[in-house]
């Protein structure tokens, strides 16, 4: 496993650059927030990487930090995600912004992705729950307010999973207690549910 590059720059075509490290000039492609943050050609730059390997090829990705890594390999971890998904979402986004928008249910931010749909921006929002660090490097805290909406958030995303109407999920989510937990508000909607 390749996990780490310096060398010479020698090429920048957007997303792809090209690093000479001892005479072998090793392709990356990488996102847009690395991209934008290179040195000149003919300077020198050390990058965090990642291999994928595949029947038809071995694609390598770079990130400047650690935290674009971490948040690249999350990304990959989701069903349906693949590397060119993954490294448009972290183009279209910072890490920051990224766990901004997943800690907020902000499927909004994620469709002006290009290749992002509604459905996947939903997807990427369940999935990455609790699993990308905050701008400052912890994973994002909610206050009491947000983690409540979070909760209905869930709750309303697990009912839109499971086959049910926006019209229909929603109207279940206004049904319930404020402040109950995801498990237990969901059993009730499905109770709710089951009755109309």
């Amino acid at each position: 496993m390749i996990g780490r590059i310096a060398g010479t720059l020698l090429e920048k075509n957007p997303p792809q650059i090209l690093v000479d490290v001892g005479g072998v000039g090793y392709e990356l492609d990488v996102p847009m927030s690395t991209f934008y943050n290179l040195p000149n050609l003919g300077e020198r730059v050390a990058l965090v990487t990642h291999l994928v390997v595949r029947e038809d090829a071995h694609l390598l990705f770079g990130f400047l930090s650690e935290a674009e890594r971490a948040a690249f390999r999350q990304l990959l971890k989701i069903s349906g995600i693949g590397a060119r998904t993954a490294l448009a979402v972290l183009s279209g986004l910072s890490v920051g912004e990224l766990a901004q928008a997943v800690a907020r249910q902000e499927t909004g931010r994620l469709t002006k992705i290009p290749g992002i749909g509604k459905k996947t921006a939903e997807r990427l929002l369940l999935e990455l729950k609790d699993k990308l660090p905050a701008a400052g490097g912890a994973p994002a805290k909610l206050g009491a307010g947000e983690a409540a909406a979070d909760a209905g958030s869930d709750i309303l995303n697990a009912l839109l999973a499971l086959g049910y109407s926006e019209r229909e999920a929603l109207a279940a989510t206004k049904g319930l207690p404020a402040g109950i937990g995801v498990s237990d508000g969901i059993r009730q909607a499905l109770k709710l549910l089951a009755k109309a």
